[in-house]
């Protein structure tokens, strides 16, 4: 027994952003994953966008999501990779506040044992800004699962033990 008293699940509100030239929501696998992965947890989808990979639309949107009070955390999936057109990890590093390293290499470390050395492709990064939390996940939807199935169904939630991202939302804007 850890001595903690059980709590309550408290549901996020979470915008899902694609970052695609080609992708509509219609084709949209890896947004669709990931809207059914939180509903499926008992949070809020709090909107659904597909951006272009360019980056000052990536930081515009971003922008605009930080901006509404109904957001508690954003998803990007999409242009993580080493390509030209892969930008997502400079637009959340021009809005974020803090970056959280840590997410990064988790998502790599377990990866690992997918996709073997392929992983080092990702550019996966986390941040926070204007008391949200920011993921950016790469484009396909074994890595949105993995991501979300392995890392971020825990520290969404705040039940999570020994501690979790969810219950440190309150104190993102301590100074």
């Amino acid at each position: 027994m850890s001595g903690h008293l059980p709590r309550e699940f408290v549901p996020l509100s979470i915008a899902v952003v694609t970052v695609s030239d080609t992708r509509t929501l219609e084709t949209d696998r890896s947004g669709q994953v990931l809207e059914t992965r939180l509903l499926g947890a008992g949070h809020r989808l709090a909107s659904r966008t597909i951006v272009p990979d360019d980056e000052p639309a990536i930081v515009a949107e971003l922008h605009r999501l930080l901006a509404r009070a109904d957001v508690d955390v954003i998803l990007t999936t999409g242009g993580t990779g080493v390509t030209g057109r892969d930008v997502t990890p400079e637009a959340l590093t021009r809005v974020s506040e803090k970056l959280i390293p840590g997410f990064g290499e988790l998502f790599r470390f377990l990866s690992y044992a997918t996709i073997g050395t392929s992983t080092i492709q990702s550019r996966a990064i986390a941040g926070t800004a204007q008391g949200k939390y920011m993921f950016a996940l790469p484009g396909s939807t074994s890595a949105c699962e993995e991501a979300w199935d392995k890392i971020l169904v825990f520290q969404l939630d705040v039940r999570h033990r020994p501690c979790n991202f969810a219950e440190l939302l309150p104190r993102l804007l301590e100074r």
